[in-house]
């Protein structure tokens, strides 16, 4: 379903999962490269370790976001139709964890420029804790 589906949008509904199978490290790396930052706990073990956060590379906070932003996208038939978003970063993802995004429409409003629906969105690491919390407000078309 897609938000094009109007008269199927409403309060409560849950918003389709999506499962991110592995985080690779590989990419972690690359994606530290692309982005510029320089912080050894996306890239190196022993970084990790040095700062107690266990044995596996961090994964980059603005690419968890992406996860649960290209869901709700996804959703809502195209990036177009978000049209602002929050996060609250509650916890890290590791190299290797399974994830899975979701999120519940909290309320559906009519707007200057139409019809909107209110998420609550989330990213929870599978068998693990929530590691994102946020909201969504989502052009209806």
């Amino acid at each position: 379903m897609t938000t094009s589906d109007t008269h199927t949008v409403a309060v409560g509904d849950a918003l389709p999962a999506t499962v991110i199978e592995s985080v690779d490290p590989a990419r972690m790396k690359t994606l530290s490269a692309l982005m510029r930052d320089p912080n050894p706990i996306h890239f190196d073990e022993k970084a990790v370790v040095a700062v107690g956060l266990g044995t596996r590379t961090v994964n980059q906070g603005p690419t968890n976001v992406a996860y649960v932003v290209s869901a709700v996208a996804a959703w809502a038939g195209g990036v177009e139709n978000i049209v602002e978003y929050r996060f609250r970063f509650l916890g890290n993802v590791f190299a290797g964890d399974r994830l899975r995004t979701g999120g519940t429409v909290t309320a559906v409003d009519e707007t200057a420029n139409g019809r909107v629906a209110q998420c609550d969105l989330f990213l929870e690491v599978i068998d693990g804790a929530r590691v994102l919390a946020g909201s969504a407000t989502v052009r209806i078309r």
